[in-house]
């Protein structure tokens, strides 16, 4: 099989690893892809949001299966455009993208659904907003509706701030059309969880629970990033609870998307809060987190291509997710500023001594914003490597995932040192 695979960071250096594990791929492209991917497929200079261009590429090359990692293309339908040249493509239709491409389209679809959520409202006009919020109360979340690079949340907890936020957004338009439209809700209170599954129509295969740490920096402070870790298991939502939580939120949510005529195939992702009342949609996303997906497929026992290829064809009949029963933990190595201003080019190094910590599969250093330059590796991003462990519990991941990242070497580098802390302590809790 030939395979393209679409996007540049983290969570498409573990796709490419995996995708290239597997015995029917004899060619895998990465579009456009980083210093990482490189070493597993051939990378290809053609942007992610080119799907013109990429849709030429796939029927030159005689592309047999077509893998979209982040949102934008899988929003503005690379899908439909991949169907229509007879190329199977792992992910859904732009419409039914629009559950992660549009906050209001994925609460009003909840709400069709039944599936619990925090209670919203809509807004466009400005005045309107600051009144409710001015009669509401905090804390609230504002959210702009469209893409806006992970940055479009606010958890606002004074009034000054939901009412920047409403500005922000609706007013000086920071995130252009994404912003036209708002989401004011309530702020949930618990813990978070990630629930990612493969679908197909109304079938479901799990696969793990996973946390990811937003905040920029320990204990859950600063700016939100795209995610300075993870690891999966999560102890807040164990194994035994997935069946309820497939059966509250996703099979409702893919039976309202088949009766519109827009059935969902890929990967559904649901952002969960787990509140005093059971869990709660945050929001949905519509394929796998980042970095979520690198501890995934670090416990994935199996060929991830027949299992993208069967799901981009609407089927997941038969098939089963072996999983291994160990921990995997990454921790995000980021650029000294990120996710504001930061510093690119600074070189790379320590990659091949923290992979060799361990047996063969139990250290690898999925790599993001880098580039080879000069025979060398360097910085091209905010988030630059997503270093990740597989160990027998969550402390022991936790461990050996930092011993990796002491192997690293590279100025500026940033990271949190508490990814795994709040699963350990829920677990020594009972």
């Amino acid at each position: 099989m030939r395979i393209l695979l679409i996007g540049s960071g983290g969570r498409e250096h573990a796709l490419a690893w995996k995708i290239s594990q597997s015995s029917l791929v004899n060619k895998l492209f990465i579009a456009p892809g980083n210093g990482g991917t490189a070493l597993c497929g051939e990378n290809v200079p053609i942007k992610e949001s080119e799907l013109t261009a990429l849709v030429k590429f796939a029927i030159d090359q005689k592309v047999d299966l077509v893998v979209p990692g982040p949102e934008l293309p899988l929003v503005l339908g690379i899908c439909d455009l991949m169907e229509k040249a007879g190329i199977p493509c792992f992910g859904p239709s732009q419409y039914a993208a629009q559950l992660e491409g549009s906050k209001i389209f994925a609460k009003e679809v909840m709400r069709d659904a039944g599936v619990p959520t925090a209670d919203f409202e809509i807004f466009e006009d400005a005045a309107k907003a600051k009144a409710y919020i001015q009669a509401k109360g905090l804390p609230l979340v504002i959210k702009a509706d469209g893409l806006a690079a992970g940055k479009g949340v606010v958890v606002a907890r004074t009034e000054s701030e939901a009412l920047r936020a409403v500005e922000q957004m609706l007013e000086q338009k920071i995130f252009g059309d994404a912003g036209n439209r708002i989401v004011i809700e309530e702020a949930l209170i618990g813990e978070e969880a990630s629930f990612m599954a493969f679908c197909a129509g109304e079938e479901v295969l799990p696969l793990p629970s996973a946390q990811d740490h937003k905040p920029a920096f320990d204990n859950d402070t600063g700016p939100n990033t795209g995610g300075m870790g993870a690891y999966s298991p999560a102890p807040v939502l164990p194994d035994a609870e997935i069946p309820k939580v497939i059966d509250l939120v996703m099979r409702p949510v893919l039976k309202v998307m088949a009766e519109r005529g827009h059935p969902f195939k890929g990967i559904l992702y649901a952002g969960l809060m787990m509140t005093a009342a059971g869990p709660k949609v945050l929001e949905f996303n519509t394929r796998f987190g980042d970095p979520e997906c690198q501890p995934l497929l670090m416990r994935l026992d199996a060929d991830l291509v027949p299992i993208m290829l069967s799901c981009a064809k609407g089927s997941l009949k038969g098939l089963e997710l072996p999983l291994s029963e160990l921990t995997a933990l990454c921790v995000v190595a980021a650029a000294k500023g990120y996710p504001g201003d930061y510093p690119k080019g600074m070189e790379i190094s320590g990659i091949s001594e923290a992979e060799a910590l361990a047996a063969p599969g139990r250290v690898k250093v999925f790599q993001a914003g880098t580039k080879a330059q000069n025979g060398k590796s360097v910085s091209s991003g905010g988030r630059i490597l997503g270093i990740t462990a597989l160990a027998a519990g969550l402390e022991e991941a936790k461990a050996l995932a930092y011993q990796a990242v002491a192997k690293i070497r590279m100025e500026n580098m940033h990271f949190r040192t508490d990814i795994g802390d709040k699963g350990i302590k829920r677990l020594k809790a009972g």
